[in-house]
């Protein structure tokens, strides 16, 4: 029987056992530059299989938080390196998560505070960190109204992640990445009814809303080769103002046309990220969604995330549910997460006033066993 402290082969990643870093936005990267405290971060949690970053900027324009990472500049890579040597001197594998918010932006994060950019100019109903450089304090405001791409300008942002991706493996040294489609940024917000009004062959039908994270995909499957690269998709998440009308066929069509890609896994949100699994409202088949891209092929990696703990993680890789488990807050508050479950021992409690921003408290301060 299959444990969750079994190896794992992903692609071309090797991941020691089957306990994951989710991604997870802790607002420490002023200038979006990861800090020495970041290579600290990740090594004290380089036991897990894998880890993946923090989402992180593929672009200026893809910035939509203060104080987040960013792939795009000399001194962000160099921060990066710092971190990749950290982790793979203690042994662990680790990939970063390429991001683009779309319209989860403000103009204060926007190059010369222009409008974000989304599919359809369409404003979410949500909020965004900011950082007030006089004071240093954080705070959330509203996101600003978007402005909706031309058709011209999509080919750019698809070369932009290929850029990163490029830079991430080839640079900063992480051994993959990972695609970011979910939680209403810009891959998810092509994708869903919601927030996708276009009338061009980006919008309207399955087909043309699945193109973008497609072409996405494929270049940049092709820049580090397909068996690095992982995507994140959140199928029904309310999170950041998204809804599809009818994600079921949807995501099944994007499950199909991701299988014969040679990807190294599909990362699942199941419910509501950070929130609860079951959305009455929002009724979807996971079963169904994993079958499809088996049956069409699929090989990757099946992880799935959001209300795990020991005990239900340790069924769902026993029973085939999913091959590898992906924790987040847990993770957070304790560092030894792999041997704490190994060794049923006690999880530290998190403090979520140290979640967003700050420095080490709440950050790397958490003990280990022993």
């Amino acid at each position: 029987m299959t444990t969750l402290y079994d190896p794992l082969n992903a692609g071309s990643l090797h991941l020691a056992n089957r306990v994951v870093l989710a991604p997870l936005t802790r607002n420490r990267s002023p200038d979006a530059i990861p800090q020495p405290i970041t290579a600290t971060y990740y090594a004290q949690r380089a036991t897990a299989g894998l880890l993946i970053t923090e989402a992180t900027a593929i672009s200026h324009q893809g910035q939509g938080y203060a104080d987040v990472p960013g792939l795009y500049g000399t001194e962000q890579l160099d921060g990066w390196k710092q971190v990749t040597d950290a982790v793979h001197a203690k042994g662990g594998t680790i990939v970063t998560q390429l991001w683009h918010v779309g319209r989860i932006s403000h103009t204060d994060l926007q190059p010369d505070n222009d409008a974000p950019v989304a599919p359809s100019a369409v404003q979410a109903q949500s909020k965004t960190y900011l950082v007030d450089r006089k004071t240093g304090a954080g705070h959330f405001a509203a996101t600003s109204e978007p402005r909706a791409l031309g058709s011209e300008e999509i080919p750019g942002i698809v070369h932009d992640y290929a850029a990163a991706a490029r830079n991430a493996v080839e640079t900063a040294g992480f051994d993959g990445v990972e695609i970011h489609g979910a939680n209403g940024y810009l891959i998810d917000q092509f994708l869903k009814t919601g927030a996708n009004r276009r009338t061009d062959d980006y919008g309207g039908s399955i087909e043309n809303r699945a193109r973008f994270l497609l072409e996405v995909v494929r270049r940049v499957a092709d820049a580090i080769g397909a068996g690095k690269v992982g995507i994140r998709l959140s199928p029904v998440t309310p999170a950041n103002d998204i809804v599809d009308a009818d994600p079921q066929p949807l995501f099944e069509h994007v499950a199909r046309q991701l299988a014969p890609l040679g990807l190294a896994y599909i990362h699942v949100i199941e419910g509501a990220t950070g929130g609860p699994r079951e959305l009455p409202d929002r009724p979807f088949d996971y079963e169904r969604f994993k079958k499809a891209y088996r049956d069409a092929g699929g090989q990757g990696a099946w992880i799935v995330n959001n209300g795990y703990d020991k005990e239900r993680a340790e069924q769902a890789v026993a029973s085939g549910h999913a091959d590898a488990i992906a924790f987040g807050k847990p993770f957070i508050s304790n560092p030894d997460l792999v041997r704490r479950f190994q060794e049923n021992a006690p999880l530290n409690p998190w403090d979520q006033s140290t979640f967003y921003g700050g420095g080490e408290k709440g950050y790397i301060d958490y003990p280990a066993l022993g």
